[in-house]
């Protein structure tokens, strides 16, 4: 789900991935340890530098990006993500803490006995933020039209696990009454999967499964307008880079909505950002910030996500297609170099979790066996391989690692390289393109189970830029599908062990999330593996000012 400018899917752009900055953030950790993985609520002397807040209705913040996509069926950027909290909401949204799904538009739901068909009930009073009532075919369309297979949604493919989903998105089928999304009556939805998932409460808090009003659904600019939406705000202004949310009064929980409004400015100027903050101008930054102008450092926040940095080897292009030809290319890597200066190298796809199998990850060299292989692939001595070309963004340590690649590929395996530099505005549209075969991203999951991870690797998957397509994943990701607890675990680590043997995902580092947010402020915020932080539970602690202390009451003290 992210790069703080990241993306669910994310150019490694952000500071934390450039080694200088490292340096910098591991000092300041060291020196005021700040570390924090969980929230224990207290708040350092030295946060009260800047002035206080007087508007305590109000929260103005800072995202990273240049303007955002209000249609969630186009967007699968991490700052959008957040932003669409406030706006839109499906049957589940996230807990603000553990990330598990709890019930939003849905009240109440019934599992069948064979665990395939899913009966919700939508609640009474849900809303959109004009008085209309959200019903259960405004979620019907909205997840159709998610799967028409013109619009080429970024997350279609999630919707695959519903019976007909992927015939008709794959355009086998063009019988919408196929698949399995009924609309009996207003407030019934009946959702038939192709086989049980145990996950499918987890990933409907994403928001590509959220409901569409109905004047909405066959509008392609957004832009223009402000949607009509179901979630706690609603957009009041969209003035460029700043879009001010207004709380949503006939929200279903509108009761427990605190802050009035919330003001979010765009920016991908970390020194404006810090300065920001610095001046109490923004109470938190989620995205692009300069670590060495804060001068008030009481509000870092970092914390392990659920999010991997990663390069990958395309299937698409002989003779990358053969997994031998692939595996003799990771098996001649120097990983330790590879990794070298990242605080969470890693060697898996997957960030270790509780009670998930640990697996054997890319973690050896091995040049006698990676000769052997292209040998039996045909390739003795690397003669005959065409030409390798690497894509990167312009990033220092995408460089570096480019550059490792491309000499030991060439120089141990006779393997003739090509390495392309895009910027990063074009770098994620260049990655559907064919003509290149190794690149990097950045996955955050957008859900709290493996599954998240382990789907873009399918063979229909539209996140599948490495087109890999491998019928022993295939067979493994569908026996999880009717497995649960221990059993299902298993078998995805199986798969996730068969992508990493067969030399199609390169695992870099594991990434960690900042924010530049006083905790001792903010209610409802808490640091969490996704680094999505639910709008609708934000508010402004109690102010204690130190003693003897004086702060001017007026507007300019907070803007």
């Amino acid at each position: 789900m992210k790069n703080h400018c990241l993306k669910r899917h994310t150019a490694p752009r952000a500071p934390f991935f450039l080694l200088a900055i490292y340096a910098i953030l591991q000092a300041i950790l060291l020196n005021t340890a700040i570390f924090a993985a969980e929230d224990s609520g207290e708040t350092p002397e030295y946060a009260q530098k800047r002035p206080p807040v007087v508007n305590r209705d109000s929260l103005t913040m800072t995202m990273s990006g240049s303007d955002v996509e209000l249609d969630f069926r186009k967007s699968y950027l991490a700052g959008e993500a957040q932003f669409y909290t406030g706006l839109y909401e499906g049957l589940f949204s996230y807990h603000p803490l553990t990330m598990e799904p709890i019930p939003a538009v849905a009240s109440r739901w019934h599992l069948s006995d064979d665990k395939k068909t899913w009966t919700f009930t939508l609640r009474e009073y849900a809303r959109y933020w004009n008085g209309d009532t959200v019903k259960a075919e405004d979620f019907r369309g909205a997840w159709l039209s998610q799967i028409e297979p013109g619009r080429n949604s970024p997350y279609s493919s999630l919707f695959d696990v519903i019976e007909g989903a992927n015939d008709y998105r794959m355009g086998r089928s063009s019988d919408k009454s196929k698949v399995g999304i009924e609309a009996p009556n207003a407030n019934t939805l009946i959702v038939r999967l192709s086989s049980p998932a145990s996950f499918f409460p987890s990933m409907l808090c994403h928001h590509s499964f959220s409901p569409i009003h109905p004047s909405m659904l066959n509008v392609e600019d957004w832009s223009t307008t402000s949607p009509i939406s179901n979630g706690p705000y609603y957009l009041l202004e969209n003035n460029g880079k700043t879009k001010t949310l207004s709380r949503n009064e006939l929200y279903w929980g509108a009761n427990d909505v605190i802050l009035k409004t919330i003001i979010v400015k765009l920016t991908d100027d970390g020194d404006e950002a810090s300065a920001l903050w610095n001046s109490g101008g923004v109470r938190w930054i989620s995205g692009e910030v300069n670590l060495e102008t804060l001068t008030d450092l009481s509000g870092i926040v970092v914390n392990p996500m659920f999010a991997t940095h990663y390069y990958f080897i395309r299937s698409i292009r002989k003779p990358w297609d053969d997994w031998r030809v692939r595996r003799a290319l990771i098996l001649a890597l120097p990983w330790s170099s590879i990794r070298e200066g990242y605080p969470m190298p890693a060697e898996t796809l997957i960030y270790p979790i509780m009670d998930y199998p640990k697996i054997k990850g890319l973690d050896t060299t091995n040049l006698e066996e990676a000769k052997k292989l292209l040998a039996e692939a045909g390739y003795p001595d690397g003669n005959g391989l065409p030409e390798l070309v690497i894509r990167l963004t312009p990033a220092m340590d995408a460089a570096r690692i480019g550059g490792i690649m491309s000499k030991v590929w060439m120089d141990e395996l006779g393997v003739p390289v090509k390495i392309e530099v895009f910027p990063f505005d074009k770098y994620f549209d260049s990655l559907k393109e064919n003509a290149y075969d190794v690149a990097s991203s950045t996955w955050i999951g957008d859900f709290a189970d493996p599954y998240t991870f382990l789907q873009m690797w399918r063979r229909d998957s539209n996140l599948n830029d490495a087109r890999y397509d491998d019928p022993d994943y295939e067979k493994l990701i569908n026996q999880s599908m009717g497995e649960e607890g221990e059993a299902r675990w298993k078998t995805l680590s199986e798969a996730e062990e068969l992508l990493l043997s067969r030399g199609t995902v390169l695992p870099i580092s594991y990434s960690f999330a900042i924010n530049i947010v006083d905790k001792g402020e903010i209610g409802g915020w808490f640091s969490n593996v996704l680094d999505i932080h639910p709008f609708k539970y934000l508010s402004f602690k109690a102010f204690k000012p130190l003693p003897g202390v004086v702060y001017a009451d007026n507007a300019d003290t907070n803007r």
